[in-house]
């Protein structure tokens, strides 16, 4: 049996109050109901702030480029289709530099859940405006204040048809483990944005900000209606509509091929000799 004694957690370089302790947290309740040991997982991420979580938990884990953990991720899930795999990034490192690979991400649908620590802000760089700064946002860079409006990553992704999407506050622990585990339930690519106070360098996006504004989709709610979704998903300001916003009955990516879990190249027989080419340099 799973209990939150698998999941140890470990001293971490994020600020006090910083709003990745909550998503941290709920990851690893949500693990533990879901019954997921940490060698059943993955976890996958970037460079970032919030991509610093699979150094801060258990379970096996990748950090590749900022912005680039998406295409490493769907190769490690069709490898070795047995691993429930989470990526991590904030919304600099995903919706910036990663904006590219989430939208061929959200076409191929690959079971993957992909958490967005969405703080509006670059966080490890001091602060700087991000792709979902709100217009005004004054950072270090910006010192008038942004004249971009802010990037809404729900209308994007259900106008690529994602197979499944919601929103979070990392200040509600108990509603965003009910959306990663839901997430990952899903068979396919599903995005999780997940609202993060950036308590050093955010000041107008803070906890109180969020909990003025988020509210609940009702329990009649219903995230098959896409057009109903794509309006829900535009609601950014006075009021921030929170969990699963749209889901689509899209076949996974792994449908498409062949024995995708019959045959995993993870546990083909292999020669460690065959690829002894890999570490020699090539001949003139």
């Amino acid at each position: 049996m799973v209990t939150v004694n698998d999941y140890p957690l470990s001293e971490t370089a994020w600020c006090p109050g910083c709003g990745n302790f909550g998503i941290r947290l709920a990851l690893r309740d949500a693990l533990v109901e879901l019954g997921l040991a940490p060698h059943q997982i993955l976890l996958v991420s970037g460079v970032g702030q919030a991509a610093k979580l699979p150094m801060y938990m258990s379970g096996n884990s990748f950090t590749g480029l900022h912005g680039r953990s998406l295409p490493a991720a769907q190769a490690f899930k069709l490898v070795n289709p047995a691993l429930k795999i989470f990526v991590f990034g904030g919304d600099g490192d995903g919706y910036a530099e990663g904006g590219n690979h989430l939208l061929h991400a959200i076409r191929r649908n690959v079971d993957l859940t992909y958490i967005v620590h969405n703080n509006q802000v670059f966080g490890l760089t001091k602060g700087q405006a991000s792709p979902t700064s709100l217009t005004g946002y004054v950072g270090g860079i910006t010192p008038q204040g942004t004249r971009m409006p802010g990037f809404n990553p729900i209308p994007f992704a259900i106008s690529m048809d994602i197979g499944f999407v919601a929103r979070s506050f990392s200040g509600d622990k108990d509603h965003l483990v009910a959306m990663i585990k839901a997430a990952s339930k899903y068979n396919g690519f599903a995005l999780i944005d997940v609202l993060q106070p950036c308590v050093t360098f955010n000041k107008v996006n803070t906890y109180k900000w969020y909990k003025d504004r988020v509210y609940y989709l009702p329990d009649d709610y219903d995230p098959t209606d896409k057009e109903l979704a794509f309006r829900k998903s535009q609601e950014f300001g006075e009021r921030i509509p929170l969990g699963i916003i749209y889901q689509s009955n899209r076949p996974a990516y792994t449908t498409a091929i062949d024995n995708p879990t019959d045959d995993p190249v993870a546990f083909r027989p292999h020669n460690p000799a065959d690829f002894t080419f890999l570490n020699k340099e090539n001949e003139i």
